[in-house]
């Protein structure tokens, strides 16, 4: 009974000392998993708003070509809520009619400041006779 209770005696080293080593390690990462989240809801944040202005602009600049500047701004704010902070510009450019959206992009963290997007867009002039 040489080997009991010393090192190498062929019992498995006690566990003790490990217990509760997953629950540290995972609240030392929750901040970090919290932060990627935010960025990636920014990134979609992003790409939305590229994707309502485009389309805003579009709906606009068609409208405009057909009934004029009223119904280009009423046509591009159809879709677009007020969080976004939009302004529209819209005007006859020789033969066509063009729009311009603006949009703010809405960010989780004050003072960020991405900044504005744009979309731009285009139709044929069509006045209804």
């Amino acid at each position: 009974m040489a080997g009991r209770g010393s090192v190498g005696g062929g019992r498995p080293p006690s566990r003790s000392r490990d217990r509760g080593q997953v629950a540290v390690e995972f609240v030392g990462m929750v901040p970090l998993i919290l932060l990627l989240v935010a960025a990636v809801w920014e990134c979609v944040l992003i790409g939305y708003a590229f994707s309502l202005a485009g389309n805003a602009a579009d709906q606009g600049a068609r409208a405009g070509a057909v009934k004029g500047g009223g119904e280009c701004d009423t046509a591009a704010r159809k879709y677009v809520g007020d969080a976004w902070n939009m302004t529209v510009d819209c005007g006859p450019a020789g033969d066509l009619y063009k729009a311009k959206v603006s949009l703010q992009i809405p960010v989780l963290f004050p003072g960020l400041g991405f900044g504005g997007i744009d979309g731009t867009a285009g139709a044929a002039m069509e006045r209804e006779e």
